[in-house]
């Protein structure tokens, strides 16, 4: 039995300008992704990838068409609540970590649940879980400044998963790291994907990074060019 979709894009444009200086970033994409499917979506510059991705976050919203999340028409939500549906149901994973400087690996793993006004004890045994999850246990004290970019990045992973979302939205999660860091952390994504159910959509440019996605969405000039299961491309 198939899994429950999560995200559906129904001819869905999203416009920038008006009159000759209109730009479809998208131009009536047709996308469908289900609960616990790790998709890697990829095209060149322009293509309409990051447009996509913006709004599978809920960071922006379609000029036309419908954007359901979990069922809900998340393009027709207000600010305040595109950004609560955010806050409980989707991580964000970044080419730049976006660490605070200053604070330790778990307190900034354990941002997230100050917003949601979870206790000091909670949130400490939460995010001592989350480290552990990517592999940090013992660098729980360590600054940003203390971590080589791989766990930099694994404590950033922590942060968008301490929360239990149902979505994890990863910008080129793999971008500042060399080789060997990049396989380490595709590894992560792909065992948080087996063993927590996590849908994760991920936008790279690098080949050798979406195979380790289940299915990869190739845009080209706003539309969906090709959609393809790893399966299928064996």
């Amino acid at each position: 039995m198939s899994a429950p979709l999560l995200i559906t894009f129904d001819s869905v444009w999203k416009s920038y300008g008006e009159g000759e200086a209109c730009v479809h970033a998208l131009a009536g994409v047709d996308l469908a992704i289900r609960r616990s499917e790790f998709v890697a979506i990829m095209g060149p510059s322009g293509s309409g990838k990051s447009t996509a991705m913006n709004i599978i976050g809920c960071l922006d919203t379609p000029t036309a068409g419908t954007y359901r999340f979990m069922g809900v028409d998340a393009g027709r939500l207000d600010r305040n609540r595109r950004a609560l549906l955010r806050n409980l149901y989707v991580g964000f994973v970044f080419q730049g970590y976006n660490l605070l400087p200053r604070t330790t690996a778990a307190e900034n793993v354990e941002l997230p649940l100050i917003y949601r006004g979870v206790s000091a004890r909670e949130r400490r045994e939460l995010a001592m879980q989350a480290l552990a999850q990517v592999g940090l246990v013992g660098r729980e004290h360590h600054t940003p400044a203390e971590l080589s970019g791989g766990q930099q990045q694994r404590v950033a992973i922590a942060r968008a998963i301490v929360t239990k979302p149902t979505l994890l939205v990863a910008d080129e999660p793999t971008g500042n790291l060399d080789t060997a860091r990049t396989h380490e952390i595709m590894e992560l994504l792909t065992r948080l994907n087996a063993e927590l159910g996590l849908t994760i959509v991920m936008v790279t440019h690098e080949a050798d990074v979406a195979a380790y996605a289940g299915r990869t969405v190739r845009f080209l000039d706003g539309h969906v060019a090709s959609d393809t299961a790893k399966a299928e491309a064996a």
